[in-house]
């Protein structure tokens, strides 16, 4: 082991080992800490305006369009417990790599996967709630072990990538809007705040490991890693359009009136840009992601992947 490379393997090792500090000392339980025994009220909304965007949409009375936002709300909650599953399996999969070696990073990773099974579980929970004070009729059209399933074809370099892309749009989407936003329901908030809480310490872990995975390609495995990344933005892009599509049609049966079809497609095309910012491009765009990123890419690799994205723009 080289000079340089035993002052990487050091400082990574204080990395794993402050996120296993800190994953002590935040852990928590969602009745007790989380849910409290707690409903949720009509007369809230659950996401910030800048994530639901529904002001664009003037044709809607305040009502609706907080309809609206709990319709957003409810998906934004379910898609995390969607990409929490191959989430996990991909962590317990790059922990194998420790299992004989950095004892301090297998723990630091096991405990990541014990709190992304926590979290699908939570985020079940939110939406066993979330139907108790809706109308009947909502439905979530992408199937989390088939979306699994699809992005674990994919190379982990890429899985790696998007994941790591998730988790750092979860952390400036709570702080810059969730959690200044004294008008959104107090449960809601507080399940994005224990969310965020713990997602700091897996978004550390996740560049830890994308890093360490960029090491062992060659040039041709990465090129074609960026094709996989792309690919799989492609795929969530794939599922926001079903989504933003069944979510309109749930609004509309919801709302209690009629909407022209041109009203239809309006409230159809907003979750669609509303979905796609939240999910795809805030966080393509946050610094944070777009310096690791371009720290891991060529030029050529990186002008691939911001012309994938002009065409959701």
């Amino acid at each position: 082991m080289t000079v340089q490379s035993s002052i990487d393997y050091q400082t990574d090792t204080q990395r794993y080992a402050r996120c296993i500090e800190v994953s002590k000392r935040i852990r928590w339980e969602i009745e007790k800490d989380v849910i409290r025994g707690r409903s949720f009220d009509q007369a809230q909304k659950f996401l910030p305006d800048g994530l639901a965007k529904v002001g664009e949409l003037d044709f809607l009375t305040g009502a609706e369009k907080r309809l609206l936002n709990q319709v957003q709300g409810r998906t934004y909650a379910n898609i995390f417990g969607l990409v929490e599953r191959f989430i996990n399996a991909k962590v317990l999969e790059v922990s194998r790599d420790h299992w004989l070696g950095n004892q301090t990073a297998l723990e630091a990773l096991i405990r990541f996967s014990d709190e992304e099974l926590k979290h699908q579980e939570m985020f079940r929970r939110i939406d066993r709630l979330m139907d108790d004070a809706m109308p009947d009729g909502y439905v979530f059209t992408p199937q989390p072990n088939d979306v699994a399933a699809a992005v674990l074809s994919k190379s982990t370099w890429a899985v790696l990538g998007l994941t790591c892309h998730i988790e750092l749009f979860t952390q400036a989407h709570y702080k810059q809007s969730i959690e200044p936003d004294s008008e959104l329901s107090e449960l809601y908030k507080d399940v994005f705040l224990f969310h965020w809480r713990e997602e700091s310490q897996h978004a550390v872990l996740d560049e830890l490991e994308w890093r360490r995975e960029n090491e062992r390609l060659s040039e041709g495995e990465r090129d074609q890693a960026v094709d996989d990344l792309i690919d799989l933005v492609v795929a969530v892009d794939g599922i926001l359009q079903m989504q933003s599509d069944a979510d309109a049609n749930y609004f509309c049966m919801i709302a209690g009136r009629s909407f022209a079809t041109v009203e239809r497609e309006r409230i159809r095309q907003s979750l669609l840009r509303a979905y796609r910012w939240q999910y795809i491009l805030s966080g393509v765009q946050g610094p944070r992601f777009s310096s690791i990123l371009g720290s891991l890419v060529t030029d050529q690799q990186a002008e691939r992947i911001t012309n994938a994205l002009a065409t959701l723009i």
